[in-house]
């Protein structure tokens, strides 16, 4: 008789992974934070025509942060549910068991992105990536080349001319980003959720399947398996991805004027398709550094190594403490600091969020405490099936 496995012990998880999860939210913290920027003018998300300070750290974060952060987060959602799938089937578990507690998991995510778009942040992912895991489980029997074909047709398809990849906007502040008041904010952000739920999955396809094929082939987990594909991965990823930002980082940093509309229909899915090969290239180039860490130190970590990879195990908690941050200093019915913060104190706010989070996922750690919403997401998605296996074998007992 076949049991269901549960979550992965904090114990038996490995290094690379958590530690990718983990500098991955400094990296979408940076990502989220300049949209909140108020400005007469923004081109490509970010305000234009401030200082050389403001300027050169624009140029930076879309270099090396922007359209590169979720990426990464794609690929290693696709590798965690490798991981969900791989130790269901080695507890015996057929398929359609296994698709049913990834349903449960991505109805989970829709409901809570639900809740962190209408209470703290439109800009919500949970919701996107329900949707995204609810479809992909489809894909978990797929043959390896077809995680491929149907990887690398998205990426052709996100990597084609588009007018709005890069949208200069000189327009007042979005009432659904920046709500005036506490109760317009629902009537304004509900019509922009299911948008942003039911369509912002699709740029995710083509890391989520990679991740996918990577979680079967442990890449992540067994580095020293993987050496030449990680090297590789990490030259190619992220040098495809820093060529492919430069000709939007320039514009964004001064260097260079704005082109008109058909370059820009051309550079925005440019940088944004050299972006998900970035995220490839940020994912191999951390667990390559998590080995040479462990190696170094015979196999332990140390305490910075320790609290960073906390994060990763802590990344949901993390995520949204993120965007407490983002709502109590930004909206405009609490402190309203929009027109205040520039790119570069936004920016610094980012780094100092991160590290509280880091600061605050150590200690769960030394208290041996998952994290509140981890531990709601694996109630949610293990505890049915448990519950029925224990009536059961009550049931049993009792006749």
């Amino acid at each position: 008789m076949s049991t269901q496995a549960g979550p992965t012990g904090l114990t038996e998880r490995a290094l690379g992974p958590d530690l990718a999860r983990g500098f991955m939210l400094l990296f979408i913290a940076l990502a989220n934070s300049h949209y909140f920027v108020s400005s007469d003018r923004v081109f490509g998300g970010f305000p234009t025509g401030g200082p050389a300070v403001d300027r050169v750290v624009g140029l930076l974060m879309s270099t090396f942060v922007d359209g590169r952060a979720f990426p990464m987060f794609g690929v290693l959602f696709g590798y965690g549910v490798a991981q969900i799938v791989r130790r269901q089937r080695e507890a015996g578990q057929d398929w359609w068991p296994i698709r049913k507690l990834l349903w449960r998991r991505s109805l989970v995510l829709v409901v809570l992105g639900f809740l962190h778009a209408m209470l703290l942040y439109i800009g919500d992912i949970l919701a996107a990536y329900g949707v995204l895991l609810f479809l992909g489980v489809w894909a978990l029997r797929w043959k390896d080349r077809w995680l491929f074909i149907v990887a690398a047709f998205v990426l052709v398809l996100t990597a084609l001319p588009s007018n709005d990849s890069l949208a200069t906007s000189s327009d007042a502040a979005d009432p659904a980003m920046l709500p005036p008041a506490f109760l317009g904010q629902f009537a304004d952000r509900i019509v922009v959720q299911p948008f942003i739920a039911g369509l912002g999955w699709i740029g995710f396809v083509t890391p989520f399947l990679i991740g996918l094929w990577a979680g079967r082939r442990r890449v992540l987990e067994r580095p020293e398996q993987h050496l030449t594909l990680l090297r590789t991965t990490a030259l190619l990823g992220l040098t495809t991805a820093i060529a492919g930002a430069l000709p939007v980082s320039l514009v964004v940093g001064g260097v260079l004027p704005e082109p008109g509309d058909h370059a820009l229909s051309i550079l925005g899915p440019l940088h944004d398709a050299s972006g998900v090969l970035g995220g490839f290239g940020y994912a191999a180039l951390i667990v390559l550094i998590a080995r040479r860490l462990s190696k170094d130190d015979g196999g332990r970590q140390g305490p910075v190594c320790l609290a960073i990879a906390a994060v990763g195990q802590r990344s949901l908690t993390c995520y949204l403490s993120q965007s407490v941050v983002w709502a109590v200093v930004f909206t405009p019915y609490l402190l309203d600091l929009s027109h205040t913060l520039t790119i570069t104190t936004t920016a610094l706010l980012a780094v100092a969020t991160w590290l509280a989070t880091v600061l605050l996922a150590d200690r769960m750690r030394r208290a041996n405490y998952r994290g509140p919403f981890e531990l709601l997401i694996r109630k949610i998605t293990y505890q049915p099936r448990r519950t029925a296996a224990t009536l059961s074998r009550s049931s049993g007992k009792r006749a």
